[in-house]
C-alpha cells in the first residue's frame, strides 16, 4: 500500500453502525489502497458508538492499536453473530455516545444515527459538539439539515471545517453537490420530486391490485418499510427529505412542521382505480417554491400524474428529483432502485470530500 509513513492519518467517529454503517466500513476497508494511492490519505476508525452493540474508543491502548485504529474486520465480524455485540476488550468503553463526541479521538465525526423526526436531536447535538472542537461532521441523518441547517453551516464556517450532507437525501444521489459544483451563479427557484421510495412502491403494488398487508410484508423483508411504517406513509419521511433540499439549495430557513403535508394513509384502491380510468397515477410528490414575498413554501400531496409524464415511470422504489434554476432551467436526477451500498457511497464520497479539499 506504498509507504505508509508518508501518508496523512485520517481519524473517524462513527454514530451509529447499524446497515449503512456496516456496508460504510466495508467500503473503507476495500477501497483502503485506492485511498492510500489517489489521496495520499490512510482513513482509520478510533470509535463507533451503537444503542445496543457497545461503544468502541481507541486511543488509550496500546501505539500499534492506536495507529491502526478499531478493528472494522472484528467488528464487522461481532454484529453479524448471534449475540450481535461487540467483543475486542481493548476498545470497549463505557463512555455515552456524547462523551464520544466531546473527548475521543478523531478528525471526522460520521453521523449516522436514526432519525428523530419531531427534533433532529440528538444528532444536531453531535454535529455541534464536533464543530466546538474543530472537528469536520458527516451526516447521514436528514434531521440536522431539516431542523437546523443554517445555525451548523454557519457554525462550521466560523469553526473553518467541512460540514457535508449528501446522503441525507436519495442516499448517495450527488445532488448538493451537482448544485455546488455545476449550478454557479444559477438560483434556484423550484425543488419537486417524489422522494419516498416506501410510498412510492406501496402506491404502485396497490394499482397493481395487491393486498394491503401482502405489500407491506414484502417491503418489510427487502428492508425498506419499517415495523412501524407510519413516518413514511403519512408523510413525514418525505416533508423532512423536501425541507433538507430547499434549505440547503434554496436557503428556505424552513423546518419539516412548516410543509403543508399530506401523506397517502387516505388513499383507497377506489381512489386508484378512478385516476387510472382517466390515465393517471397517483404519486406522492414534494414540492418547494419561492413566493413573490421571498418565502419559500413547501408541501408533500398525493397528486394525480398523467402516465406520459416522466414522473408516472419513477417505479418501485426508484426516486427522482427535479431542480429548476433561472439559468438552467429544470433538470432532473434519478435514483434507481437504491440498494445499501448507494447509502454507503454518499457517506464515502463526503469523507472522500473532507480529506482531498
Amino acid at each position: 500500500m506504498g509507504n505508509e509513513k508518508n501518508l496523512k492519518v485520517w481519524k473517524l467517529a462513527l454514530l451509529g453502525f447499524g446497515n449503512a454503517g456496516q456496508a460504510f466500513a466495508k467500503m473503507l476497508l476495500d477501497h483502503e489502497e485506492e485511498i492510500a494511492s489517489n489521496y495520499g490519505a490512510k482513513v482509520i476508525v478510533t470509535a463507533i458508538a451503537t444503542g445496543r452493540r457497545g461503544n468502541l474508543v481507541c486511543g488509550s491502548g496500546s501505539e500499534a492499536t492506536d495507529a491502526e485504529g478499531i478493528d472494522l474486520r472484528r467488528a464487522l465480524a461481532d454484529v453479524k453473530s448471534p449475540a450481535g455485540k461487540f467483543t475486542d476488550e481493548t476498545v470497549l468503553t463505557s463512555m455515552t455516545t456524547m462523551e464520544i463526541v466531546a473527548q475521543a479521538d478523531y478528525d471526522i465525526l460520521v453521523e449516522m444515527t436514526p432519525l428523530n423526526i419531531q427534533t433532529g436531536q440528538p444528532a444536531i447535538d453531535h454535529i455541534r459538539g464536533a464543530f466546538r472542537r474543530g472537528k469536520h461532521a458527516v451526516t447521514a441523518n436528514k434531521g440536522p439539515i431539516a431542523w437546523a441547517y443554517r445555525s451548523l453551516r454557519d457554525m462550521a464556517k466560523e469553526a473553518g471545517v467541512r460540514f457535508c450532507y449528501e446522503t441525507t437525501v436519495m442516499d448517495g444521489t450527488p445532488v448538493f453537490n451537482l448544485a455546488e459544483h455545476t449550478l454557479r451563479l444559477a438560483k434556484v427557484t423550484e425543488v419537486s420530486g417524489i422522494l419516498n421510495s416506501t410510498t412510492n412502491f406501496i402506491l404502485e403494488e396497490l394499482a397493481a391490485g395487491a393486498e394491503y398487508e401482502d405489500i407491506m410484508r414484502r417491503g418489510r423483508e427487502r428492508g425498506f418499510i419499517e415495523a412501524d411504517p407510519a413516518m413514511d406513509i403519512e408523510g413525514y419521511d418525505a416533508a423532512a427529505k423536501i425541507t433538507a433540499l430547499l434549505n440547503v439549495l434554496m436557503d428556505a430557513g424552513l423546518t419539516p412542521d412548516q410543509v403543508d403535508r399530506k401523506g397517502i394513509e387516505d388513499i383507497t384502491e377506489g381512489d386508484i382505480q378512478e385516476a387510472a380510468s382517466r390515465g393517471k397515477v397517483i404519486k406522492l410528490l414534494c414540492r418547494g417554491w419561492r413566493n413573490a414575498d421571498g418565502t419559500v413554501h413547501a408541501s408533500v400531496q398525493p397528486t394525480e400524474v398523467d402516465r406520459s409524464d416522466m414522473l408516472a415511470s419513477i417505479d418501485s422504489t426508484t426516486s427522482i428529483v427535479s431542480i429548476t434554476t433561472d439559468l438552467m432551467k429544470k433538470l432532473s436526477v434519478v435514483e434507481h432502485q437504491p440498494e445499501i451500498e448507494q447509502t454507503a457511497y454518499g457517506i464515502f464520497g463526503d469523507v472522500l470530500r473532507v480529506i482531498c479539499e
